[in-house]
């Protein structure tokens, strides 16, 4: 089994740097398992999916940036793409799922109340419904879960892969871990953080991360509940600083550039 690092999606915000839709594909013995999805090839075909947002996010238009134009590179199928984990529904992160329409879409149970079941006037303008007006599979995933590691509660999605309830930048929004053999644990932050050196001085690989206000304000701008920032980036540092674990967020493509140029990892 292997997990691959992905970028689903370039966004351009204006007077910022450009923004990685950094999503992850696991290879495991029950298929392919995708960490978020990025955008989709019926994003690009029909760009009011994206809703407004695509205006200050300016994606490229690239089908070899889709997950399903990788995973198709990679020499696989879209039905081989059993299960796609959400760190949560913004468009950015969901378009992707379209492309895979025999996977089970895996949410917390939190977002998918406030995104689908019961939105507010705050999540209707926040997420495109298009998105998953296609009738996918949702499978959703109540917290807070059950005790886990390094002193956090998590909820188990699938084996290897696991919940940790962030909400913050939306109300159920949850970093996702994969337990690998040869990497450790990797904990892909979603959208906890936007500028990965709010709660790490380096990348994975040692390089020194300076401060990108932009995003730090773009972060701010876009959360649900800012409360609950602080404690999602302390939270984060300290697993960062965990023997064996690395943790990457969606958007900083200074990690995503760092994890990318190392061969593919064996999942455990």
């Amino acid at each position: 089994m292997r997990v691959h690092h992905l970028n689903c999606g370039s966004l351009h915000p204006p007077l910022a740097p450009e923004i990685v839709c950094h999503v992850l594909l696991c290879e495991t013995a029950d298929g392919l398992v995708l960490i978020d999805s990025g955008l989709g090839r019926r994003d690009f075909a029909e760009p009011k999916r994206m809703g407004v947002a695509r205006f200050l996010m300016r994606p490229d238009r690239a089908d070899a940036r889709t997950a399903i134009g990788q995973v198709e590179a990679l020499g696989f199928t879209a039905a081989d793409v059993q299960h796609i984990v959400l760190t949560h529904m913004d468009f950015d992160h969901i378009g992707g799922i379209a492309d895979f329409p025999e996977a089970i879409i895996h949410t917390t149970a939190e977002e998918y109340d406030w995104a689908v079941v019961n939105p507010d006037f705050a999540s209707r303008r926040r997420y495109a419904q298009r998105q998953w007006a296609h009738g996918p599979r949702i499978q959703t995933h109540a917290g807070p879960g059950e005790s886990w590691k390094h002193g956090l509660h998590g909820m188990e999605v699938l084996p290897g892969v696991t919940y940790l309830p962030m909400p913050g930048h939306t109300k159920g929004h949850a970093a996702v871990a994969v337990e690998t053999s040869s990497q450790g644990l990797l904990v892909h932050a979603g959208d906890a953080v936007f500028d990965a050196s709010l709660y790490t001085p380096t990348s994975p690989s040692g390089g020194p991360l300076a401060k990108i206000g932009l995003l730090r304000g773009f972060e701010r701008a876009m959360a649900a509940d800012r409360k609950r920032l602080a404690g999602n980036h302390a939270t984060l540092r300290r697993l960062d600083e965990e023997a064996g674990v690395t943790v990457f967020n969606a958007h900083d493509k200074r990690l995503f550039d760092d994890l990318a140029g190392t061969p593919p990892e064996s999942a455990g």
